[in-house]
């Protein structure tokens, strides 16, 4: 009986801009979780996750002027970039993606917990003020359904 022994993947830290068309603003936390999740398809853990800015494009893409940028570190085996690139090139929610290995990024920086703060405090205030309006407008509608 042979023994077979798996070499590792070789593994390193890649920096990612993911755009979004503006119309993702009004569901962030779906953008995220779409990115999140073509990540964890590749197997890729991530390191941070910000968003980075809201812009108008230089140019229209597939009808858009404005979009939303995600910046992303992440380490994932170098097999899996291939995978990644191809998903984001699939989505019908991403507009562009660009990937690039991130050896000149400092590990500081990769771990922003302010930015990644900002992220999440955006996204908690935004679920909040839908729980509100909807509450609001469930509060605005008679009881019995039809108004006279």
């Amino acid at each position: 009986m042979t023994e077979t022994t798996q070499t590792p993947l070789r593994t390193n830290v890649y920096e990612g801009m993911f755009l979004f068309p503006q119309s993702a603003s009004a569901d962030l936390s779906g953008a995220v979780d779409h990115l999140k999740s073509i990540l964890a398809r590749s197997e890729a853990e991530v390191i941070s996750l910000v968003k980075w800015d809201e812009r108008r494009l230089a140019y229209d893409i597939k009808g858009n002027k404005r979009g939303i940028y995600f910046l992303a570190y992440f380490r994932v085996a170098g097999a899996n970039i291939a995978r990644i690139e191809r998903d984001c090139n699939l989505s019908e929610q991403l507009l562009r993606a660009m990937v690039l290995r991130a050896e000149h990024v400092s590990p500081e920086i990769m771990e922003n917990v302010e930015g990644q703060q900002k992220l999440s405090d955006e996204l908690r205030l935004r679920s909040e003020e839908a729980a509100a309006k909807e509450s609001e407008e469930a509060a605005a509608t008679p009881e019995g359904g039809e108004s006279a």
